[in-house]
């Protein structure tokens, strides 16, 4: 499918590799946390910082983004032995708390954007997004035997869910797509991070 030319992408591909960067350092800070060999660190980089662009990707008919390039991997390669040199003193508590939040909102504003630019219709797009940012963190979660990230009750997909809705809200209505992105981006990361601070969530079924 040939994409429709709604939103540049290529203005926004920043936020794809922050996302990579920083979601593949997340997944090698668990494996770090794990005690795990350099290859698990590896692997756990890549699978966190490729798998919702994967997932997004081949719903929405493109090329899966990460096949004819090798920044991609590389990114996540470098993240992870980055990790691996880093003395556990030099990694915070929560670090792998905050470069999630980062990936989360960086993920949800560019999937989004990029299922707009396939054509794909405002509601789906905005799907796309969630499903960009929180698919390589569930990934990564099983893989490890950590309770997943929809099981916990702190703010995530929640989080999630405002950038790319913001995102897709504000191209509707004609906002350029660095403003669009960099509002939703924030708003995305700054929920996010109040929970991460404050243990914000929603209310649990009780009934």
């Amino acid at each position: 499918m040939t994409p429709a030319a709604i939103i540049p992408v290529d203005a926004l591909l920043l936020l794809d590799y922050v996302g990579i960067a920083v979601f593949a350092i997340s997944g090698a800070l668990l494996a770090a946390e794990k005690k795990q060999t350099l290859v698990t660190f590896i692997f756990f980089a890549v699978v966190t910082g490729v798998g919702g662009g994967t997932v997004r990707d081949l719903l929405i008919g493109a090329p899966v983004f990460w096949v004819h390039t090798n920044a991609t991997l590389l990114i996540c390669i470098a993240a992870a032995i980055a990790v691996w040199f880093l003395s556990r003193k030099v990694i915070a508590d929560k670090a792998l708390l905050w470069f999630d939040a980062v990936g989360l909102a960086a993920f949800a504003t560019y999937g989004a954007a990029k299922a707009l630019n396939y054509g794909v219709a405002p509601v789906p797009a905005f799907a796309m997004g969630v499903m960009t940012a929180c698919v390589g963190g569930i990934i990564r979660d099983v893989l490890a035997g950590e309770p997943s990230i929809l099981m916990r009750p702190e703010l995530y997909v929640t989080a999630a869910a405002l950038a790319s809705g913001l995102f897709v809200a504000l191209s509707l209505f004609g906002a350029p797509p660095g403003l669009a992105a960099l509002v939703a981006g924030l708003a995305g990361f700054s929920l996010r991070g109040a929970a991460i601070a404050r243990g914000l969530s929603l209310p649990a079924y009780d009934r």
